[in-house]
């Protein structure tokens, strides 16, 4: 995506990028590991699969959590309360047991206001169609955007082969977490061969959001381009696609809502931005497609 926003980056103080890069997403410097390694799990925002180190201040994270294949494997790196403004969370997580483990990040909210033609742009190119509607019924085009805005990222991570653990007892990566905004796959990506489909649930408070818009990027090999393209998701919340290349694969989705009470001093809109990072099959990459 292609967003010019000057104002926007030094609000967000991502000098280097362009201003309403978003997406933040999890990502292990190596998707598949080996049964207790110990690895640093980097938390990225940019755009088009490509970004800078987000944050290191404790006091952005509301959550932060590890969760094995089975019940009871977890991790909580969650700063405790009482954390000074300077202080840093830790990211380095071991995955001791074989089968696929999510590791997640909920921030808390920040705030950002944009003049009301650029804030109007912003809502068009994300799809943000309901708050665009509100805002041109209630004649409120020319007022300056007040948003709070939050950022749910999940990421898949495989200890050892698939096949050294039973389908039945590797359980985390299907999940539901209770992130505001969270994307679920329906099958597991490590268990599924090259050009298989994977179905996606994208989750608004728990419920199916019909008609979100979802970005899917992967990563070629050999200094390829990125491939993207974006998708909505059906009646059901669903999106599907075909997994034709190892990846990795990075999908983003985005909500606006008005904002919460409590919030509405500094904010009239709350988004909150969703991201789901995993490998694909370990083949020959080749242009993924989507099927409807």
């Amino acid at each position: 995506m292609n967003k010019k926003y000057p104002a926007l980056v030094a609000l967000l103080g991502l000098a280097g990028l362009t201003a309403t890069a978003h997406e933040c997403w999890l990502e292990s410097p190596r998707f598949r590991l080996q049964p207790g390694q110990t690895m640093h799990i980097h938390t990225f925002v940019g755009e088009n699969f490509k970004g800078e180190p987000w944050t290191t201040k404790a006091g952005k994270i509301q959550r932060l959590v590890r969760f094995g294949p089975t019940a009871g494997d977890t991790t909580d790196l969650t700063p405790p309360p009482g954390f000074a403004p300077t202080d840093t969370f830790r990211t380095a997580l071991t995955f001791a047991r074989p089968g696929t483990h999510v590791v997640l990040l909920q921030s808390t909210n920040s705030f950002i206001e944009m003049p009301g033609d650029k804030f109007t742009a912003y809502l068009r190119e994300e799809g943000l169609d309901y708050a665009l509607k509100v805002r041109q019924e209630n004649d409120e085009t020319a007022k300056p955007g007040r948003e709070t805005y939050r950022r749910c990222a999940k990421t898949l991570v495989q200890v050892g082969t698939a096949a050294s653990t039973p389908a039945a007892a590797d359980t985390a990566w299907r999940q539901v977490y209770g992130l505001p905004l969270e994307l679920v796959p329906e099958q597991n990506p490590y268990r599924l061969l090259a050009d298989k489909s994977l179905t996606v649930r994208v989750l608004r408070g728990g419920k199916p959001a019909s008609g979100a818009a979802v970005q899917i990027w992967q990563r070629q090999p050999n200094g390829l381009p990125t491939t993207h393209f974006t998708t909505r998701a059906n009646q059901n919340g669903r999106i599907l696609l075909r997994l034709s290349g190892p990846g990795p694969y990075l999908l983003a989705a985005v909500d606006m809502t008005v904002a919460p009470a409590k919030l509405r001093e500094r904010a009239d809109w709350q988004s909150t931005w969703a991201s789901l990072t995993f490998a694909g099959p370990p083949a020959a990459a080749s242009k993924f497609s989507t099927k409807r």
